[in-house]
């Protein structure tokens, strides 16, 4: 394991201090306690990896509990929102799940303590009354003038707002701290309101409910956290946290420790203005792969690995600053150079006829999917015909002197390919080239030059008669300036208008056609895409482009006017200059297989990377799904797989599409402590793909019919509602549902 020292993170500090010293006998129980009000965003994912990464260093639990004390803003959508994107960051809290609605009897108790040792008063007060009562910064409060009620008193009209006798607003409960602190939050803080509306958990039990300040401390307290880790804002509500756990809980308690939190450029972070990129619709809903939430990053193509080695690289900080998105971006092409099969497309095609190749005549052409300093092999055939398309941005009828690609007279090699000349350019009539003539170097298939002769650029292309039609979605940042709202009203003056380009006549090399939907890919010259998983379908293939191959954003801004600040000049982001992987990690890459991130994740963790090593040999060509498997997937708990045959096949009937990542997910642990074979469990269990589709036409019926509202939606254009039925139809079917066939089924019912 390595030690704080190596890593530079305080908080690893605070928790090595606390295990030497024996203050929790050695537990590390943390928690991420979201609020269920809206989607994750990129800093929600900083504190996912480090409130569970932490547990997972130190060999501790870490709890995932749902503050849902605010029964106005929160929704069980949010709640399943929130569980599938710590999920698929790569986190899991076993048994932990916890919701702080669940402690509202205990805590209700807890205030009744409170009151009960003169600790705690009901304030007739109005809220205006309250405020104006608090004081300023310069002067102290006042007391209100129910400060000294009785402890009978308040525990009568404590019970009363209870009851439900009083109305919203008429009382709250505070804290009988002090009024004439300097810090303005202990000024007799808040702990109960009076809110008569329904919770989405505990529907109308409960017309009085916990703030944020009061049932924070308390749950912490109630599920025995040891490091209770929150951002730097709630560095004033730390003394609130102590009072409380202090008057209520024995020794050992939690501690409140503070961090800095995500800020990151290009974009803003708070959940209202999110909501009102979305409610305003300047985006398409809350998974637009231009937003910043886990969604929309998932939706767009990151990786879990890319995000949470950005989490790390970022580090853990006392103090707030601003990241670079660029950080962001190059973790996910760090990740994505290692993994991704490049092959090639052309977005902006212009067709090109080489008038000496016979015609009906087609070469198939070997091409490597990955570069030679990516330590993975694998190739693929590319058709070559008389009729080519090239992508427009690589011809130019009147280039200028450092233009290397084609032009009339010119030359260019075409990847894997032959040397071409263009002899002619076709026009409309309105003066555009819509065509090229050309002809073809026959002596030098492969790129080469028998004669030695110079050609100095070399383009992608695709044969016109095998090109496979696709849309591409190229998505650049959302806002044009570092901080949108740095000197403006109204942040959405600064969004940018060209964060989203659609091109519906790009084209794509035939051998994608069979490829998963979930391949990412290295579009040579162009980026990193992959399919949309919301709305591609084997019938229209649309890509998003997930980043480009350098950041040319500065190069972007400078074009645009002076009033749109470009960015630093930076190729690589300082913090990753400094990041050099081990020789030992690299090998176990290069080995099997690995990228260099699975192999990184790996290394940091000895338990897991001990069970790799221990079956990488029999696991042969299934080593990356492996590994993949054992850092994502593996239970905590597991310290060796005694018997690798079963295990092996279950990752590889998971590997090949047999079985769902749930259901492989569901039968594991059997599968490893017994050896049973995971076949026989499916059978067994009932837990083969659903595929009838009579079956699936049923559940979808009354999905549908539950749920017309959301039907209608999807209806009027809000297609990335395919999600939200697919997920109910997967639940439904217990996870077995074929995820194809179903689609296609509620694609065809929604219209």
């Amino acid at each position: 394991m390595a030690s704080s020292r190596d890593t530079n993170n305080f908080i690893e500090e605070i928790i090595e201090r606390d295990n030497e010293s024996g203050k929790y006998a050695g537990a590390v129980v943390t928690r991420f306690p979201p609020e269920p009000n809206g989607y994750l965003h990129i800093g929600h994912a900083k504190s996912i990896a480090l409130n569970f990464g932490l547990a997972r260093k130190y060999d501790g639990t870490c709890h995932l509990r749902f503050d849902d004390t605010n029964p106005e803003t929160e929704d069980p959508e949010f709640v399943e929102a929130i569980k599938r994107d710590v999920h698929w960051l790569g986190y899991e809290w076993g048994d932990n799940l916890f919701f702080a609605s669940d402690y509202f009897e205990q805590l209700y108790d807890y205030a009744v303590k409170l009151i009960g040792q003169g600790l705690a008063y009901v304030d007739s007060s109005s809220m205006e009354e309250i405020r104006k009562n608090r004081g300023t910064v310069t002067e102290p409060g006042t007391d209100s003038p129910y400060r000294d009620r009785t402890i009978e008193e308040n525990l009568k009209l404590f019970g009363e707002m209870r009851d439900g006798v009083h109305g919203d607003g008429t009382h709250v409960l505070r804290a009988k701290m002090d009024m004439g602190s300097p810090n303005m939050k202990l000024r007799d803080p808040l702990l109960y309101r009076i809110k008569h509306a329904s919770h989405y958990r505990t529907g109308d039990e409960w017309c009085i409910y916990p703030m944020y300040d009061f049932a924070h401390p308390l749950s912490d307290a109630i599920e025995n956290i040891t490091h209770s880790l929150c951002t730097l804002e709630f560095e004033n509500n730390r003394p609130i946290y102590d009072w409380l756990v202090d008057a209520v809980c024995e020794s050992p308690r939690p501690y409140q420790y503070e961090f800095a939190r995500l800020n990151l450029n290009y974009t803003v972070m708070s959940k209202r203005k999110l909501l009102r990129l979305v409610e305003e619709k300047f985006v398409d809903g809350w998974d637009d792969p231009r937003m910043y939430t886990i969604a929309g990053l998932r939706r767009r193509g990151y990786t879990p690995s890319s995000i949470r080695s950005f989490a790390e690289r970022v580090g853990v900080a006392r103090a707030n600053s601003r990241s670079d998105v660029g950080l962001l971006e190059y973790s996910i092409r760090d990740d994505l150079n290692a993994i991704a099969p490049r092959v090639m497309a052309v977005l902006r095609p212009l067709r090109i006829e080489l008038t000496n190749y016979d015609e009906g005549k087609v070469e198939w052409l070997e091409a490597p999917y990955f570069p030679h300093d990516v330590p993975k092999e694998g190739s693929r055939k590319v058709p070559f015909s008389r009729n080519i398309l090239i992508d427009r941005s690589d011809f130019k009828e009147n280039p200028g002197k450092k233009f290397y690609r084609l032009s009339p007279g010119n030359e260019v090699r075409l990847r894997y390919g032959y040397v071409i000349r263009c002899t002619d350019v076709i026009k409309n009539d309105e003066g555009d080239v819509v065509e090229l003539k050309g002809t073809c170097d026959l002596d030098t298939r492969g790129g080469d030059t028998p004669d030695g002769r110079r050609v100095r650029g070399t383009i992608q292309w695709v044969s016109a008669e095998h090109a496979i039609p696709i849309e591409t979605r190229l998505y650049d940042r959302l806002f044009s300036v570092e901080n949108p709202e740095e000197g403006v009203e109204d942040f959405t003056v600064n969004l940018n208008p060209d964060s989203i380009e659609i091109l519906s006549g790009s084209v794509a090399e035939p051998s994608i056609a069979n490829d998963d939907p979930g391949t990412r890919y290295q579009f040579e010259r162009e980026g990193y895409f992959w399919q949309d998983p919301e709305d591609s379908s084997p019938d229209k293939l649309v890509f998003n482009r997930i980043v480009m191959l350098k950041d040319s954003w500065e190069k972007t801004v400078k074009a645009k006017p002076a009033t749109i600040k470009p960015r630093a000049k930076e190729t690589v982001p300082k913090e990753v200059r400094t990041i050099v992987d081990s020789p030992a990690t690299l090998k176990m890459a290069e080995d099997f297989g690995l990228s260099v991130e699975l192999a990184r994740q790996l290394s940091k963790d000895e338990a897991k990377k001990a069970i790799f090593d221990a079956i990488a040999e029999q696991a042969g060509e299934l080593s990356a799904a492996v590994a993949n498997w054992i850092v994502n997937e593996l239970p905590g708990d597991v310290q060796g797989i005694d018997n690798p045959g079963p295990f092996l096949k279950m990752v590889a009937m998971f590997d090949s599409g047999d079985i769902s990542q749930r259901i492989a997910r569901q039968i594991q642990v059997e599968v490893i402590e017994s050896g049973t074979d995971p076949e026989t469990v499916v059978d067994r269990e009932g837990l083969a793909q659903i595929s009838d589709p009579s079956t699936l036409e049923a559940m979808a019926d009354d999905i549908i019919a539950r749920n017309t509202e959301k039907a209608e939606l999807y209806r009027s254009g809000k297609k990335g509602l395919i999600g939200f039925f697919m997920g109910q139809l997967m639940q439904a079917s217990g996870g077995k549902a074929n995820p194809e066939v179903a689609r296609g089924i509620i694609e065809k019912k929604l219209g």
